[in-house]
């Protein structure tokens, strides 16, 4: 590996990193926007049932159930929200060790470069 081969490289690297930290904003508020909406839908949820309204899980009616098991159905009804909310959750993570990744990436020719340079030096 020569000092420009390294140097294109190195670039290659940075420009992802910056590719990937305008896109970590993106996935933050998709994560920030999916968290909120699950926790609005959930706690309507709980209050239509609370308030005796009559709710449907997976074809079954549910009017007045106990206290003790209200939180369990009202998340069962929001399973999908809840699902859009890990995946924004597990993408931005996903990102988050990417741009680790890309770091250490880039640290690594960094090094490389810095030897190629005392060795021509």
């Amino acid at each position: 590996m020569d000092v420009i081969e390294t140097a294109k490289r190195m670039n290659h690297r940075i420009n992802a990193l910056e590719t990937a930290r305008a896109h970590l904003h993106f996935l933050a508020t998709l994560k920030a926007e999916s968290i909120a909406l699950y926790e609005k839908v959930l706690a309507v949820t709980i209050i239509k049932i609370k308030n005796g309204m009559e709710v449907e899980l997976q074809g079954r009616h549910i009017v007045n159930p106990p206290v003790t098991i209200m939180e369990k159905i009202a998340k069962g009804i929001c399973w999908e929200e809840k699902l859009t909310m890990e995946k924004a959750e597990a993408l931005y993570k996903a990102e988050v060790v990417s741009i680790q990744a890309l770091t250490a990436e880039l640290n690594g020719y960094q090094s490389i470069n810095k030897y190629l340079g005392e060795v021509h030096d």
